[in-house]
Parts: C-alpha cells; sequence; structure tokens
C-alpha cells in the first residue's frame, strides 16, 4: 500500500510491523501507535515517551494510508509543542506538514475562522486581540459609558468577559442573581458590539466562536466530521469545558442529550495524575466523560519511564495513590534503583537555602553535574527570594526560570519606588513609575505636562509640579501630600515597619488582592518585609535599628572610620558601603542601605540564555521539564499543599498531582527540603513538615543529618558546620518523623544569632565563605581573641579588613 492511498483502512492483523518506523517502541508503545480506527485513550506517564508515541502514530497513519494529510486533525497545547512534531514528521516521512491542522487550540479555531469569515459572521481581515490589547478595548468601553472604575476596574471586567467566554456563555445565557452582575453582563454585552462593529476578537472569542460555528450549521459540522477521520489530542487532562465541547462538535454531536459519533476516531493522550491548571479552568474531569461518552474501548497506558531511577518514581507512585478517582497507572523503570531520595531538615529557611548552595557545589565538584542540569522548584514564586540572596551571596549564576528575579519583578519595583521617594522625593524615576499606580486619575497627557513644566525649569518632577495649574497640579498635589504623609508616619520607624506601611498606605496590596490573578504578587510584596527583615539581621542592624551606622564587620560605628582606629583610605572603605558608612564617617540608614542592596542584587549574577547557571523555578514552571538534580523546597504545611487546599479534598489532591509533577521531573538525584521556621510578613513562623513525607515510601528516602561538630570552639555549637552536612542514612524517627524533634529543633525555638568565629579558626591562605560578599580568600590574620582581625579578598567585592568575632564566617574546604 503506497503512501497517501485512497482506501479502506487496513485492520490491524493486515498491517505490517516491521516499518521502521516502529523500531524502538515499547510493547505499549507499539500497541498505541497500531491501534485500529476507533476511539483510544492513552495514559502516558511522565517521561514515558508520549510525543514519540503521538507523532509515530500520525506517521504510521499516514505512511499506512489510512488518512491524508488534509484528513488528520492534531491538538496541541502549545506553539512549541506544535512545532516540535511537525519537525519529528518531517524527519519521520517526505510530507509537507505545513499544509496539515496540527497546532494549538487557538490556532487551530483562528484557521476554521479564517476559513469561514463569512458563516461565523467576521470581517476577512479580522484582527485578534492580545490580552493587553483585549483590557484597552476594555478601558476604552468604560471611559465612553462612564463607568466608575474603582467599582468596576477594567482588569476585573476582563476576567468577568474571559470566565463566561470559557463556560460558553453569551450575556443572554449568564444568570444574574444581584445588581453587580447584571452591570457586568450590560458590559459585557457592550463590548461584544465593540468588537464585532471593530472587526476583533479576543483569544475567548476564538474558541467560543468556532465552537458556535460548528453547533450551528449542520453542513458545516458534517463536512468536517467526514474530513477528519483522525482527531488527536495531546494533554487531555488539561482541557477546559468549552475546548472538550469543541472537540465533541468535530467528533460527533449530541442529540435529545446523547452523544453521536461522527463516525471517525478520536485518540486522546494525557496523564490524569498531571493535572495541575485547574486555576486556569482545566478539568480533569474530561477524561472520564471522555471515557463514558464515546464509549472508549480502548485504554493503553505507557508506564516505562525512560527518564528517572525506581526510588524516584516508587516515591512518585506512592504519592499519587493517595489520589481517588484516578484511571491508574504505575510508573516503572529499567534502568534501576539509583541514589535514594534525600530529605534534609533545617532550622530556618535561610539555613535550607545555604544548605541548598552548599550541595550544589558538591554536585558540580565532586559528581560532575552541569549547572543548567540543578533545579530548585518551589511552591510560590515567593520562596525564591531567600535562594536568590544565597545563590547570589555565593556567586552562584542562576536563572529564573519562566519569570523574573526578586527583586526584578513588577510589584516589587513598584514598592521599592515608594520606599525610594521616601528617601529622595527627587528621584525622577521613581516618581514616573508611581505617581499614578495605583491607578489614581493622573492622565499621560497630564505626565507629559510635568514633564515638559519641570525641564523648562531645570527642577525635578516633584518641585516641578508648583509650575502646573488646575485640575493636573491638583492631582500631582495629591500624591505629594500622600507621600508626605507616608514620610512622616515612617519617621522613627524600623526597616519591618517601614516597609509594612508602605505596602499598606500605597494601595499596592489592595490592588493586587483585586486582582484575580494578583495573588503571587500579593506574596511576593509579603516577602519584601521578609527580605527587610532579614537584611537588617544579616548586616548586623538589629531588627528593631531605626538608622544605625555599620561597618564591614557588622560592629557599630558611632564616629568616623579613623576614630575607630581604622584607615579611611582602605580599599573596603572607598565608597558608599551599604553597610551604612561612608568614607567621612555619614551613615544610611537601614532603608538607604537595603535599597543599595536591592539594587546590587536585581543588577547581577542572572545568568544568560545558554550560560551554564542553576534553574529556579516554580513547580508549575517545571511540567514538560527535566533535570539531572532536583531540590523540591519549602514542604511545610501551608506552602506545600498551600493553605488553600488543605480544606478542599479537590484542592488537596491538585497540590498531590502537583508534588507528583515536581517528583517526576528528577533524573538522578532528587532532594526533599523543609526548615522548622520561616519568615513570613516579617516574623518568624514555625511549621509542620508536609504532609507529603508520610505518603513517601520509607526504603527509598535517606534523611540528611547535619554534619556533627569536630573539635576546638567549633565543638558543641549547633550552628558549628551550618553549611556542611553528613550525607548518611538516618532513620525518619531520628531527624523529622512523625512525633520526634530534630537535635537542633532548640535552636529552631529560640533562633540563635551567627556563630561568632574566633581568631584561631580562620587562617592566611585559608578560604572562607562570608554571608554577603560569598567565597574570599584569607590575605592576613592580625591581633588574637576579641580583636582578631582578617583581611580578605572577595573576587567579587575587593579586599575586606572584618573582624573575626563578629564577622560570619565559614572555613569552605
Amino acid at each position: 500500500m503506497t503512501l497517501f492511498q485512497d482506501a479502506a483502512a487496513p485492520s490491524p492483523a493486515q498491517l505490517s510491523t516491521s516499518s521502521p518506523l516502529l523500531h524502538h517502541l515499547n510493547p505499549e508503545q507499539l500497541q498505541a501507535v497500531t491501534l485500529p480506527a476507533e476511539h483510544a485513550l492513552i495514559l502516558a506517564g511522565a517521561g514515558s515517551g508520549k510525543t514519540r508515541v503521538l507523532t509515530t502514530r500520525i506517521a504510521w497513519l499516514l505512511q499506512t494510508g489510512q488518512v491524508s494529510p488534509g484528513g488528520l486533525l492534531a491538538v496541541t497545547f502549545t506553539n512549541k509543542a506544535a512545532k516540535e512534531m511537525m519537525t519529528r514528521l518531517s524527519a519521520m516521512l517526505p510530507v509537507n506538514v505545513r499544509g496539515m491542522w496540527i497546532g494549538t487550540f487557538h490556532g487551530l479555531c483562528n484557521r476554521l475562522l479564517r476559513a469561514h469569515w463569512k458563516a461565523a459572521n467576521l470581517p476577512q481581515s479580522f484582527q485578534i486581540l492580545d490580552t493587553q490589547d483585549q483590557l484597552s478595548a476594555v478601558k476604552r468601553l468604560c471611559k465612553q459609558f462612564g463607568v466608575d472604575e474603582d467599582r468596576f476596574p477594567p482588569k476585573q471586567l476582563q476576567w468577568f468577559i474571559a470566565g463566561c467566554k470559557e463556560d460558553g456563555q453569551r450575556p443572554r445565557d449568564v444568570v444574574v442573581r444581584d445588581e453587580e452582575t447584571r452591570k457586568k453582563v450590560e458590559l459585557y454585552q457592550l463590548y461584544e458590539e465593540q468588537c464585532q462593529r471593530e472587526g476583533v476578537v479576543d483569544f475567548g472569542e476564538l474558541m467560543l466562536r468556532s465552537y458556535e460555528l460548528l453547533r450551528d450549521n449542520d453542513p458545516l459540522r458534517e463536512h468536517y466530521q467526514r474530513r477528519f477521520r483522525h482527531i488527536l489530542v495531546d494533554e487531555f487532562q488539561d482541557t477546559n469545558r468549552l475546548q472538550y465541547a469543541w472537540l465533541k462538535q468535530l467528533a460527533g454531536h449530541e442529540e435529545n442529550g446523547r452523544f453521536v459519533s461522527g463516525g471517525n476516531a478520536v485518540l486522546a493522550v494525557g496523564d490524569d495524575d498531571q493535572s495541575i491548571y485547574a486555576f486556569r479552568g482545566a478539568r480533569v474531569g474530561n477524561m472520564r466523560d471522555y471515557v463514558r461518552e464515546f464509549d472508549v474501548q480502548h485504554q493503553i497506558k505507557l508506564e516505562e519511564n525512560y527518564r528517572s531511577h525506581s526510588n524516584i518514581l516508587d516515591s512518585a507512585n506512592a504519592l499519587i495513590s493517595h489520589n481517588s478517582e484516578r484511571l491508574g497507572k504505575n510508573l516503572r523503570t529499567s534502568q534501576g534503583p539509583g541514589e535514594p531520595v534525600r530529605v534534609m531538615e533545617t532550622a530556618t529557611d535561610f539555613e535550607e537555602a545555604q544548605w541548598l548552595v552548599e550541595e550544589m557545589r558538591q554536585l558540580i565538584r565532586n559528581d560532575g553535574y552541569e549547572r543548567t542540569e540543578i533545579a530548585v522548584l518551589y511552591r510560590s514564586n515567593a520562596q525564591s527570594r531567600v535562594i536568590e540572596t544565597a545563590l547570589f551571596n555565593a556567586g552562584v549564576p542562576y536563572r529564573v526560570y519562566g519569570g523574573l528575579r526578586f527583586f526584578e519583578r513588577a510589584e516589587i519595583k513598584h514598592a521599592l519606588a515608594y520606599l525610594r521617594l521616601l528617601e529622595n522625593p527627587f528621584d525622577d524615576t521613581s516618581f514616573m513609575r508611581v505617581v499614578n499606580f495605583p491607578p489614581r486619575g493622573i492622565g499621560g497627557r497630564s505626565v507629559e505636562m510635568l514633564q515638559d513644566a519641570a525641564r523648562a525649569a531645570g527642577v525635578s518632577l516633584h518641585a516641578g509640579v508648583d509650575s502646573l495649574e488646575g485640575a493636573a497640579r491638583t492631582k500631582f498635589n495629591g500624591f505629594i501630600a500622600k507621600m508626605a504623609v507616608l514620610r512622616e508616619a515612617t519617621e522613627g520607624k524600623t526597616l519591618r515597619e517601614i516597609v509594612e506601611l508602605v505596602l499598606d498606605h500605597s494601595g499596592l496590596i489592595e490592588h493586587y488582592r483585586a486582582d484575580r490573578d494578583g495573588a503571587d504578587r500579593v506574596e511576593n510584596l509579603e516577602e519584601l518585609v521578609n527580605a527587610a527583615e532579614s537584611f537588617v539581621t544579616q548586616e548586623g542592624f538589629g531588627r528593631d535599628a531605626v538608622a544605625l551606622p555599620v561597618d564591614e564587620t557588622g560592629a557599630v560605628l558611632t564616629q568616623s572610620p579613623a576614630s575607630q582606629g581604622l584607615d579611611p583610605s582602605l580599599p573596603e572603605l572607598t565608597g558608599l558601603q551599604i553597610d551604612g558608612i561612608t568614607p567621612d564617617g555619614e551613615t544610611l540608614s537601614p532603608l538607604a542601605a537595603f535599597l543599595t542592596h536591592a539594587a546590587l542584587e536585581s543588577g547581577d549574577n542572572q545568568a544568560q540564555a545558554g550560560q551554564d547557571a542553576v534553574q529556579l523555578m516554580t513547580v508549575h514552571a517545571a511540567k514538560g521539564l527535566e533535570f539531572d538534580a532536583v531540590f523540591i523546597t519549602g514542604m511545610e504545611e501551608g506552602l506545600f499543599p498551600h493553605e488553600n487546599s488543605l480544606s478542599d479534598r479537590a484542592g488537596l489532591e491538585e497540590e498531590r498531582r502537583l508534588m507528583y509533577v515536581a517528583i517526576t521531573r528528577a533524573r538522578k538525584r532528587l532532594y526533599l527540603s523543609h526548615s522548622q521556621t520561616r519568615m513570613l510578613h516579617g516574623q518568624t513562623r514555625y511549621h509542620l513538615k508536609s504532609r507529603f513525607f508520610d505518603e513517601l515510601p520509607e526504603e527509598n528516602l535517606k534523611w540528611i543529618a547535619p554534619r556533627p561538630p569536630a573539635t576546638g570552639s567549633m565543638a558543641g555549637s549547633l550552628k558549628g558546620a551550618r553549611w556542611g552536612w553528613n550525607d548518611q542514612a538516618s532513620p525518619r524517627g531520628a531527624y523529622g518523623g512523625a512525633g520526634t524533634v530534630a537535635p537542633w529543633a532548640e535552636a529552631a525555638a529560640a533562633p540563635v544569632p551567627p556563630r561568632k568565629d574566633d581568631g584561631n579558626a580562620v587562617r592566611a591562605g585559608m578560604k572562607v565563605f562570608h554571608n554577603k560578599f560569598g567565597e574570599g580568600k584569607v590575605l592576613t590574620v592580625e591581633g588574637s581573641g576579641a580583636d582578631a582581625r582578617a583581611q580578605i579578598n572577595f573576587p567579587r567585592h575587593g579586599t575586606k579588613w572584618l573582624a573575626l568575632s563578629v564577622a560570619k564566617l565559614t572555613p569552605v574546604e
């Protein structure tokens, strides 16, 4: 039979299995690829070769003449996946894949509407609004009809409209239960009329109008049902209600409440254990509905994993088995048990981050791991801040995958701009950033007038306000007055209190809480309070410091460097020091020092694309990726699983699926960590370890103990070797098991200040680690006891003189 031959599809028994396409397939993969032309479900576990099966199935159907390139439709969830599928098909067969219907839901819907624009009641050259364009369109609508944007924020209206379309609802279909909903529906109707008048569609409209086109046009629907004899759907567990309904229109239709097949074959590929996008509308129940409504007789499980060792897979299997309503599968591998899953408990989140850094060093130096093959996963974006600081201080290149570093995130930059204006009201950059954020009715034209006035007078924007007249001047004066009140309110406050006041009175927290997708941003802003608290503690200001000058040693200065016996010409006293001392003895407040610290940390150490760097990301962002070594951090009740899910069975099961995804990202090494205390909202909180630990098999775990101190001054110190740990098995009952207390638990209950090394622990030629300056080499040691100090060369920060009785130094082996 020739390629793309128009003939009746042969039975599986007639098809030759000697084709090169089928080489290297395991039995389950082979069965999935050579299925008859009937509805089927492929439960594809993590790392089981799902993409290979999907593309090989398409190539097999084409090669054996069961379908022509134009008679097949394949749906993926990302453009990247669609391109990869077409690339692989081009390599497998001499076929032009560009004409094939392979793409994302939105891409295929766009193609359908372009082909039938008249039937869809659209102009031939209709344009697509992206998310930002849609928001702009909603804002124009609100302005035109005089909508009170405080009561009906445009972004919330945008979400309302998108949510309605996702549920397949036009304005007439929305159930109105109160006056607020009635007004939103009215604006939804006006928005639809505006889009129709302008000839534009948003992303939700692409799906909804395509669905309605197929539902309401019988000849058109029947045409595509006859054309697409084979429909393949990737990542089926991530489909929402409307996407599933759209697929059903192509595969068949409902008559009298019953689904009637269109005579074609639907192959759904997915993994219900990896359904983690409920917050985006994904509905894991679609897989069960598909099996029932399509009367699926073929269910094949791809359970052989080609990615991970069995200790990792057994942990994942045991964990996910606690979920109910699963279709069920069990991952296996022929690669052997591999390394056990390492579990670490630390006293604080700060020590957790330091342990991460040290363990990464060991992996890179001793085990030959590439940095780019090491990933740190966390449940919440805000958790990255402590980890980033540890990596920054250690000089380890890192990359935040799919996002921005903590101090580069928009909400953090907004908050820092307010803080900078407290210190310097004439900072035009900060002024411009927040003068109308959160929105306070200051338009672009008013800002232009202020810029022109300030430029003409040769003054800052703050001072230029006096040159304005009328309403513009009134609005700007309102902002200036707000900052003046805030400046007065923060006078004499600690750094933590200043940050909390700014977040509250600026309106940032309230603004992002009103944002449907703003939960992460609120958490990041709350983490800024933690960052401030950690900064004053680690830099020696003291938690309650208001404006204390501090030198590099952490000792408080009340006079100039010279009066303290320090040479002002020394390299470490040249230029502005972020610890609060300048060459002439002037001091920086904790706020000024913190702002400098934030600027320095945001401007360095972020790896460029392609550079060998440690990967940081949320668990959601990690889906579809894999790494040789994976650290899953912050495994504590309320954090992972997240507190929002603890009282909801469905939410808790989604958290467990999220943990399952995190575990199965690891190829060779998997680390799980939690801390007894963690800084939240600027205060130390005490946490229980995650319930997920109790759902992991004991035989696959290795509980890591802290390396016991050696001899001398370090003996007996809970923190004596806090950057080094024994990589040895410890029973769960001894370290972190249920109902037990770790040997350093007392330190968590009453945090111990950083250990003070004496002069005997540091000697010339030794490599040491400093919390802020990273690794350095000791050049000279002078004095003894409490008077000992060392001159140390830090590659990233130059040469520093540090008092050994105060400086936080750790020998590096």
